[in-house]
């Protein structure tokens, strides 16, 4: 090797010993400078933490004086939370128009507006509801309801039971109804009678939407219907009367119906929002457990995988032809 190459190196390694201290330098100014900024920033990160809270209770036929309910409940999270908490009374779509608008940060939802949430809210279901007249804890049956003396007789599959209904007059509960339109008329579809929720009057001789449970199963005990489709608790007051649910059976039953939840906006940052969850969990505590069954008739809130429980209504619409 030449001294001119010897030399070269000689002043390349000086050089790239000069960067080395060079980029030291610099790495330990960045480091300096972001630790700095990130000091700086820490206030006003912990600043856009969660202040207040709303939340949205949707008015159901079983609910009532349920403003003074809701406000118990706001009062025990405002606690627990140490933030104000706000309780609003409006229905399902209010709801979820005021999770789209910021308005509100948490819903109580049925299945079918959870997916409209989603849809234009971003928001998520965490939590289900539970009920001791819910089959499947927190799934639940739709159910084929006919009189006691009906000539209608449950068969050994699904197809030769809801044969018998061609022709016979039907009453619905409405047609947003998960387990008292949207699933019984999608098995129907499965098995093959109706093409769509548009022709369903190519099978049934008539047609009629009670409004609510306690109509449609009314329809039957007085003979204005042959048949009526509404959720398995339905049949327990106050939807009905005793002497009402004596008069009636059930003929068939579809499982899985995804019980009502309760969502929470993708505004709501992550730990925000398990603090939230947590909180309302203590709602299945003994203690304040009066505080949960008083709203809805529900006894317990469990966890849920937002996808995974809303699922088969997901099924079902895409079944039927309707968006959620």
């Amino acid at each position: 090797m030449s001294v001119g190459q010897k030399g070269l190196l000689g002043a390349g390694a000086a050089l790239m010993a000069l960067m080395g201290v060079a980029v030291t330098t610099v790495s330990g100014i960045q480091a300096t400078t972001a630790n700095s900024i990130y000091n700086q920033q820490a206030p006003r990160l912990l600043a856009q933490k969660l202040k207040t809270l709303t939340v949205i209770f949707p008015s159901r036929s079983d609910s009532t004086d349920l403003q003074s309910k809701a406000d118990a409940v706001a009062a025990f999270l405002s606690k627990d939370l140490g933030i104000p908490v706000k309780a609003q009374i409006g229905d399902d779509t209010a709801a979820v128009e005021a999770l789209r608008a910021n308005r509100a940060d948490v819903a109580f939802l049925s299945s079918r507006p959870a997916l409209k949430a989603e849809q234009l809210a971003n928001a998520r279901l965490y939590l289900a509801e539970v009920r001791d007249t819910y089959s499947g804890r927190f799934t639940y049956n739709s159910i084929f309801v006919v009189r006691n003396s009906s000539p209608l007789k449950s068969r050994n599959n699904a197809k030769a039971t809801l044969e018998q209904l061609r022709g016979k007059k039907m009453a619905f509960t409405s047609p947003t109804s998960g387990s008292g339109f949207i699933f019984p008329v999608s098995e129907l579809v499965k098995q093959g009678f109706v093409p769509d929720r548009d022709r369903l009057d190519g099978f049934f001789g008539q047609i009629a939407y009670g409004g609510n449970y306690s109509k449609a199963l009314q329809a039957v005990v007085r003979g204005q219907a042959d048949v009526a489709v509404v959720s398995e608790y339905a049949m327990f007051p106050p939807y009905i009367t005793a002497e009402e649910k004596n008069q009636l059976r059930v003929l068939y039953k579809i499982s899985g119906v995804p019980a009502h939840g309760i969502a929470i906006d993708d505004d709501v940052a992550a730990p925000d929002r398990e603090r939230i969850i947590n909180s309302l969990l203590k709602l299945n505590q003994s203690q304040n457990n009066s505080l949960l069954r008083n709203l809805y008739n529900s006894t317990e809130l469990v966890r849920v995988d937002h996808s995974r429980h809303l699922a088969p209504v997901r099924d079902a619409l895409k079944r039927v032809g309707i968006e959620p």
